[in-house]
């Protein structure tokens, strides 16, 4: 009973004092997440029901995340030009009308320009989400609703992999038409319960404010420990993004249904909506280095064990060593991330960050396509391992590096610290003989002299 009741107080506790604003979009985000089609199943649409060759599925999805990237920043101006809601509703809607229309076109070439503007428009609302979010919301209360959001994503995203890898079997149009059905029943929750969120002020206040030019691009690029997670993000996000686009490849040709790999690939998403939270909190007192290095070696090998499974069974195994993985090293490396931006050019090092994942989205379908055209799935794998590997290796000299350098900061702060003691303890002692001349100056009847010595300079010229 006493579990109970903590249990039902840790859920009040989560889930209360967010404004009604939030609730209708954080259903905005879940509705969405549940009609997740395209993103899933795109490798397996073309491959088994148009029959074109894994090398071109990997094209198409490769465009599909081009889209994202340059969506990403078209979103955000557009975010704060027009505003929130209208950003959400032409994004929405565009999605919607886009993804009903690649579920028409038969042309290859067709088919991969509108998987382009299916990515670019799907991508468009995640800077109008976030900013809307950050608006509605208390500051104190950002974090519980940014996580809430994040466990809305991938719980929509383990209903609908199981739910899509059914409807494939029966129509893969179906599915097309049914996140575009339900993208637009977003974008109608938008329209009529979300009014816009952007502060009256932001415009005034933006052309207000001083610029500072301190942290430019630039000097992003050139801060080599900063650049080393970057890339290092890049090899950790090509092992990852093989859940979605050499994962299914591989299974499609080893015979698996769509339904199965539905099936496994939801594993991921109910791992993470159950253990990020608890996981989270367990490992926040750890070891960043070996917490990085554990998590990256084991990811690479996770998806290694994929060669040796010959049943679903065994591969949603391997899905929960992958997806433990994942959960360790996110919010680990996020961490790092901002313990080595500046407070002032944060902006730009977390957009520098997000670039590496989204660079590994457009090169990993390619790579995944060519391997397993080329060489096989197995070799496939057996890259992972490598990759994860390197990574591993990557991260133990480089968070070595970052302690030494860290603990130079703390020792020469300490020195400075020390010095500045000794400063304090020799103007102490000076003002004590200064006292003691006073004192001395007084009796002989010179205070004038004295007052006039304590305001700047004693009769011999001396600063005092």
């Amino acid at each position: 009973m006493p579990y109970a009741v903590r249990a039902r107080r840790a859920v009040q506790e989560t889930v209360s004092g967010l404004p009604r604003e939030f609730w209708w979009l954080w259903t905005s985000t879940l509705v969405n997440r549940l009609g997740a089609f395209v993103a899933t199943f795109m490798a397996l649409y073309l491959t088994l029901d148009r029959g074109y060759s894994a090398t071109y599925a990997g094209l198409v999805a490769a465009l599909h995340g081009l889209g994202g990237v340059v969506s990403s920043l078209g979103g955000g101006v557009m975010t704060d030009r027009l505003g929130r809601r209208p950003t959400l509703l032409i994004a929405q809607s565009s999605t919607a009308a886009s993804v009903a229309l690649l579920g028409f076109v038969r042309d290859p070439v067709a088919i991969a320009g509108v998987a382009f503007l299916v990515g670019m428009a799907s991508n468009a609302s995640r800077p109008a989400v976030q900013a809307m979010m950050a608006d509605i919301v208390r500051p104190e209360d950002r974090i519980r609703a940014f996580s809430l959001n994040y466990w809305a994503i991938n719980l929509g995203f383990a209903v609908s992999s199981m739910a899509a890898g059914f409807i494939a079997e029966v129509s893969y149009r179906a599915g097309f038409l049914i996140e575009a059905g339900m993208t637009m029943v977003c974008a109608v929750l938008v329209f009529l319960r979300l009014p816009e969120s952007k502060p009256a002020a932001t415009v005034a206040e933006t052309a207000a404010a001083p610029r500072d030019d301190s942290v430019s691009l630039r000097t992003v690029l050139r801060d080599g420990p900063f650049m080393s997670v970057v890339g290092l993000s890049f090899l950790v996000a090509l092992i990852f993004q093989q859940g979605a686009v050499g994962l299914p490849v591989a299974m499609g040709e080893a015979g698996f249904t769509p339904a199965e790999y539905g099936m496994a690939i939801a594993v991921n998403g109910v791992l993470i909506v159950v253990l990020q939270i608890p996981v989270t909190r367990f490992i926040q007192h750890r070891d960043p280095r070996r917490l990085l290095v554990v998590s990256s070696v084991l990811a690479g090998y996770g998806f290694a064990l994929t060669a040796f499974a010959g049943s679903l069974g065994v591969i949603a195994l391997t899905v929960c060593v992958w997806t433990l993985t994942e959960i360790v090293n996110a919010p680990t490396q996020t961490s790092l991330v901002v313990r080595l931006s500046p407070v002032h050019g944060r902006g730009r090092y977390q957009g520098m960050y997000t670039m590496s994942w989204s660079v590994a989205a457009l090169v990993a379908p390619l790579l995944s396509g060519f391997v397993i055209d080329r060489f096989g799935a197995e070799w496939l794998w057996g890259l992972c391992a490598l990759v994860g590997t390197v990574a591993g290796l990557g991260y133990a000299v480089l968070m070595r590096r970052v302690s030494e350098e860290g603990e130079k900061t703390a020792n020469e702060g300490e020195k400075a610290a020390t010095e500045t003691d000794g400063d304090k303890d020799q103007d102490r002692d000076q003002d004590q003989d200064q006292d003691q001349d006073q004192e001395e100056t007084r009796t002989a009847g010179g205070g004038l002299r004295v007052a006039d010595g304590v305001r700047g300079e004693s009769r011999s010229g001396g600063t005092l």
